[in-house]
């Protein structure tokens, strides 16, 4: 398999612990092992991470942003998933 034919691959990068994990890029790697390496090397190189996720692109599935209204609306009649009228208490930093 020549570098052209290798897969693409999603790279998730935490800071921090306790931090979620974030979408850093995408890379080419001809499996999962060299791909997370390949992520260690371009996406870490100043010790930015503590973990790293890395997802073969054609296993991830994405809603169309063109379809946001009607794949969304269901969510706006429950007003109980939004934490608008939820106090946080002060000592909360990651929430």
């Amino acid at each position: 398999m020549s570098t052209s034919e290798w897969p693409l691959w999603e790279v998730f990068v935490r800071s921090r612990r306790g931090l979620s994990h974030t979408h850093a890029g995408s890379l080419h790697a001809p499996d999962a092992e060299m791909a997370l390496r390949n992520a260690r090397d371009l996406y870490t190189r100043r010790n930015e991470g503590v973990s790293i996720w890395v997802v073969p692109s054609a296993a991830v599935t994405a809603s169309s942003p063109d379809e946001r209204d009607p794949f969304f609306a269901p969510s706006a009649d429950k007003p109980y998933r939004h934490p608008t009228f939820y106090e946080i208490p002060e000592g909360v930093r990651h929430l």
